[in-house]
């Protein structure tokens, strides 16, 4: 089984849940094509700083470690609709102006509590807008930069191999192992 097979797999799994989980059923354009928008370094440093928001380090590396703007980056310009492209790529400016508004400073020159606090809020925001937005409604940009960030941080090697419990496959079969109170997931 090939990468995209296996993706593809994840998502009849997650039911479609991922925004331009379509991707994954039909596969992303070759990094290669024309994409509708680009991201600057800074962006990607942005894009760093909000996913190590949501997952900072502590034991066990943070999403900055596992280069997660680099992968928001990729995703969104290889495989979400342009319509969904520009929601993310909007999403950056409002989320900043958020934070200015907030705090009187911008995302990246806020303390690391308040970046924290400004994402709660969104989160709340997003989670609502879920709810009572109609099919036809455009996604709600923060969303979209959480859903990267557990997706890209889970999958990435750091997060695979030190944030859960991995075991180089091909390994012997075990169907059944005890599971203790607070023991990591397994990756595998």
């Amino acid at each position: 089984m090939n990468r995209r097979e296996a993706l593809s797999s994840v998502a009849l799994l997650l039911g479609g849940t991922i925004i331009g989980s379509s991707a994954f059923l039909s596969g992303c354009k070759t990094s290669g094509s024309d994409a509708a928008i680009s991201f600057s370094a800074d962006e990607i440093s942005f894009l760093d700083e909000v996913g190590e928001t949501i997952l900072p380090a502590t034991s066990t590396p943070g999403a900055k470690e596992a280069k997660i703007g680099e992968f928001m980056k990729v995703i969104v310009t290889d495989c979400y609709e342009p319509k969904d492209q520009t929601i993310f790529k909007d999403g950056l400016k409002k989320l900043d102006e958020a934070s200015k508004k907030k705090h009187n400073k911008s995302f990246m020159e806020s303390s690391a509590q308040e970046r924290h606090d400004l994402l709660v809020e969104l989160d709340k925001e997003a989670k609502e807008y879920q709810q009572n937005k109609k099919k036809e409604d455009p996604n709600h940009y923060f969303r979209m930069m959480k859903e990267l960030t557990l997706w890209g941080y889970f999958s990435s090697e750091v997060g695979a191999t030190k944030a859960l419990r991995y075991v180089a496959v091909p390994g012997k079969y075990e169907g059944c192992i005890d599971y203790k109170k607070g023991d990591k997931a397994w990756a595998t």
